[in-house]
């Protein structure tokens, strides 16, 4: 008697395989017909309740055509949906610091090498750095940064602090040669940044951005103190993780920001990481001190020193007192006299501020920001009888009426944040904006081409941000001029 299966295969006759053969395929077949019907009615029942992260591309075939059968108008409403995706933020008025010293920390160890951020953490860091630092110096043009790095368990100075952006790309460009190595130290690279930022002035908000790739930390002492020492400080911490989420940061950024947790996030991808950095670029809010809740940082500076020099030409060149470098033109310290080459520039003999006017003009749109325009739909835009846009002249769609008399009939879905007839309405002066425009007066130039234009409404009540301020009140952005949220209103006194 057999004792194994292949025993059985053994003692059977060539006609008895012959037969269990033909069996096998037939039996075979129809399981497999059977378990081809079971997976086609499964992949139906899973298409709907799959997760969004299981998610896919996008199904073109599911865009919906409108009556004249083209696409263009659904394709033409993701871009715009896309393009203002990045302009939803709080537009409220607020107390913001806008002479900032900042210090940003890198990761410089062995976790920068991982591969998950192509093309690998490292390099994806320094090409974000240099963008980040470029946007920083153009929306905070009287600020001050500084680029540290952490390798080997200590904390190296990559960049001093500095208002000139040249300088830190320059050394970002040198650091891209280099390998990261050793271990991160968050100890080590808190302990620098405050020794940095312990003598800037008062007036000015001392922040240290840690960009993180490792998941520990090779610190020489007690972490914990030295956080304690940097809300002795009135550090501001803001931490990004490549890697995950790690407990120690999350009780760094809490306690340094006022209990706040939203300056910790982890980065989920290249798009999200880059986001990231660049929400830095926008001054924080001033903090109310325990002395005096009804106070903020900010009231205990009434006047800034500051001086306002213009450039000039020399036939001989001479030497700056910044760097030492000879050069035929320059600016002259409107105290001492002192010749340096670029602003804005602390003057190196009597450490006075020097900038430019269109410095100053630039950095004080974050204390009113331009209102978020409304999105405008067909029977609006029939009310304004608008066919171009306001700021580039740009012809609108149509509007099409469908045969009931409908506005706007059979043009199809638009994306979720487009706007369905492609206009834009800013709420103060009610001009009709493209999608372009929209983007372009948010980011670069900060304010309203109908409300700077001075043009006097139908209504005869004027440019007016919500109809009835008083006289003398000055419209900007939408905004009441020396109003915010808190009713107290904020003044920025500067003497040359």
């Amino acid at each position: 008697m057999a004792h194994h299966d292949n025993d059985y295969d053994m003692d059977m006759s060539d006609d008895a395989n012959e037969d269990l053969n033909t069996r096998n395929s037939h039996s075979n077949g129809a399981s497999r017909t059977q378990d081809l019907g079971k997976t086609k009615a499964g992949s139906k029942n899973a298409e709907g309740s799959r997760a969004r992260w299981e998610a896919g591309a996008q199904k073109n075939w599911d865009l919906h055509e409108g009556d004249d059968g083209n696409l263009s108008n659904v394709l033409g409403g993701m871009e715009e949906a896309t393009k203002r995706l990045r302009l939803q933020k709080d537009t409220t008025p607020l107390q913001r610091g806008i002479i900032r010293h900042c210090l940003l920390v890198l990761d410089l160890s062995l976790a920068m090498l991982e591969k998950d951020l192509r093309p690998t953490r490292f390099l994806l860091t320094i090409s974000n750095t240099m963008s980040f630092v470029r946007e920083f110096f153009e929306q905070n043009p009287i600020s001050q940064l500084g680029i540290l790095g952490m390798r080997d368990g200590l904390a190296v100075r990559i960049s001093e602090l500095s208002g000139n952006p040249n300088d830190h790309i320059t050394a970002l460009k040198e650091l891209r040669n280099t390998e990261p190595k050793g271990a991160a130290s968050l100890q080590n690279a808190l302990d620098m940044a405050r020794a940095a930022l312990y003598h800037t002035p008062s007036h000015g908000t001392r922040e240290v951005v840690i960009i993180l790739g490792a998941l520990s930390s090779s610190d020489p002492g007690d972490i914990h103190a030295t956080i304690n020492a940097c809300v002795r400080d009135k550090l501001r911490v803001t931490v990004i993780g490549l890697a995950a989420q790690m407990h120690i940061c999350a009780d760094l950024c809490a306690r340094t920001n006022s209990g706040d947790t939203s300056s910790y996030n982890v980065a989920l991808d290249e798009q999200h990481y880059r986001e990231l950095l660049l929400q830095i670029t926008t001054p924080p809010v001033m903090r109310t001190t325990k002395s005096s809740p009804n106070t903020t940082e900010a009231s205990k500076s009434a006047l800034l020193q500051m001086g306002f020099p213009s450039r000039y030409t020399e036939e001989k060149a001479t030497l700056c007192a910044c760097h030492g470098v000879l050069t035929q033109g320059g600016y002259n310290c409107s105290r001492c006299a002192a010749k340096v080459c670029s602003l804005p520039q602390t003057c190196p003999a009597c450490d006075l501020t020097l900038i430019l006017s269109t410095h100053l003009a630039r950095s004080y749109h974050h204390l009113f920001p331009l209102l978020l325009w409304n999105e405008v739909s067909w029977s609006r835009a029939v009310q304004k009888k608008s066919t171009r846009c306001y700021g580039c002249l740009s012809p609108f769609p149509h509007v099409a009426r469908g045969g009931d008399g409908v506005a706007g009939a059979g043009q199809g879905k638009r994306a979720e944040g487009a706007s369905e007839s492609s206009r834009y309405e800013c709420p103060s002066c009610e001009r009709h904006f493209c999608v372009d425009c929209d983007v372009f007066c948010h980011e670069v130039v900060h304010n309203c081409p109908g409300c700077t234009s001075g043009r006097v409404m139908a209504d005869g009540d004027g440019m007016r941000g919500n109809g009835d301020q008083e006289d003398g009140d000055v419209v900007m952005n939408g905004h009441v001029n020396g109003s915010n949220s808190n009713g107290n209103g904020f003044a920025v006194a500067v003497a040359a």
